[in-house]
């Protein structure tokens, strides 16, 4: 079993692909991660899944095929049940989500033994670039309607790594974009971390947000509601903030008992 498998969801993401995954595989490396890339492709049309097979014979990547476009939230389910890693992570294929995060992730992961480390655009040191102001006010909407139902101050984020035995197993109500946020409501995870990141919008390729999305959150949002008041009886999970100087302290921490 690996350290690390980070799930990588795909439909026609062939421009950026190679780009992410070389990133990834880079961090892996520099940081003495026993890792490996799961694409979990929906039958792209434009050779997404084709060329994640060739990569497999230069990077540490597994490809899993799936009929057609299924939603982002089944992906990464599909995704971690194929993988083979004791922590499971999730980010976009558009690098929108740079991969250079990784190693703080699962350094903040390990060293302080919670369930769940979230990649945050708003707590301290969080940031975002040439994203158009109609896509802040909406994720921060979105946000501010999940407040209620966890600590996490970036709840939409799609950036995150998780115990596997946290997650493994898991239902989810929603195949759409939010499967952080259902993570967060319907697995075993009772301790979370949110860390920094900057999110830098996609440079290639056609954004994956529409209005039947944002409708299908809605309808999402009242499930998980119901499920928190109504189903749920855990106690709240057990939530730390990091700033980018504490994240850093981290990293450094487990490369020196790498070396």
């Amino acid at each position: 079993m690996s350290e690390l498998s980070i799930v990588i969801p795909t439909y026609n993401e062939r421009e950026r692909l190679e780009d992410v995954v070389a990133a990834v595989a880079g961090a892996f490396s520099a940081h003495r991660i026993d890792g490996e890339v799961v694409v979990v492709d929906d039958n792209s049309p434009d050779g997404t899944g084709s060329l994640a097979d060739a990569l497999a014979s230069r990077y540490p990547v597994r490809a899993v095929h799936r009929p057609a476009k299924l939603g982002l939230g089944s992906a990464v389910i599909d995704g971690f049940a194929a993988a083979g890693g004791r922590a499971l992570g999730v980010m976009d294929a558009d690098m929108s989500h740079p991969p250079s995060i990784v190693p703080a992730l699962l350094a903040v992961l390990q060293a302080l033994d919670v369930d769940l480390v979230v990649g945050s655009r708003y707590v301290s040191g969080g940031a975002w670039r040439n994203w158009p102001f109609p896509r802040v006010i909406m994720s921060r909407v979105a946000c501010a309607l999940a407040r209620p139902l966890t600590p996490v101050r970036d709840a939409m984020s799609g950036l995150f790594i998780a115990r596997r035995e946290a997650v493994e197993g898991v239902r989810i109500e929603a195949a759409g974009f939010k499967i952080g946020l259902e993570l967060l409501l319907r697995s075993r995870i009772s301790s979370v971390a949110e860390i920094p990141y900057e999110f830098a919008d996609r440079v290639g390729g056609q954004s994956k947000m529409s209005t039947r999305e944002a409708v299908d959150f809605l309808f999402q949002l009242r499930a998980l509601y119901s499920w928190k008041y109504i189903t749920d009886r855990r106690p709240r999970a057990r939530y730390r903030r990091l700033n980018i100087v504490e994240v850093q302290a981290l990293v450094q921490q487990r490369l020196r008992a790498r070396s």
